[in-house]
């Protein structure tokens, strides 16, 4: 368990660097599209909302980043990076299954950063009541 929580960070940073290089989105939005999900789109709102949801990720990349860095953020920080990472992979399993062969690689890196979330989370609970 003091594993876990000792190297938690490590995963942060990786998750987080990977999570703010949907960045790229806001610039590139056509090309985060194709690359996620082999769609593409043409429209105006289509890519008001990719440039937004690209730049929410890359936050999240950043919070991520922060908690490698602040240790006393960092419960809250991975917490609300794994919530968001959770309700992405529960809306792709439950709506966009299509799609789940394009997404394979970011809904197991998500996937992975919850269950390490919630053992580190489980970890630290343990480790106070000791």
């Amino acid at each position: 368990m003091t594993f876990i929580i000792k190297n938690i960070k490590w995963l942060m940073l990786v998750s987080g660097v990977l999570t703010a290089t949907m960045f790229l989105g806001l610039f590139a939005p056509q090309m985060i599209l194709e690359s996620m999900f082999a769609v593409s789109f043409s429209g105006t709102l289509e890519t008001l909302i990719i440039r937004s949801w690209s730049a929410l990720i890359g936050i999240i990349g950043l919070i991520l980043i922060y908690g490698f860095f602040k240790e006393d953020s960092r419960v809250f920080c991975i917490s609300i990076a794994a919530f968001s990472k959770f309700i992405f992979v529960t809306l792709v399993l439950i709506y966009g299954q299509d799609y789940l062969n394009k997404t394979a690689g970011a809904l197991i890196m998500d996937s992975l950063v919850i269950l390490m979330t919630l053992c580190y989370l489980i970890s630290l609970r343990i480790s106070v009541t000791k």
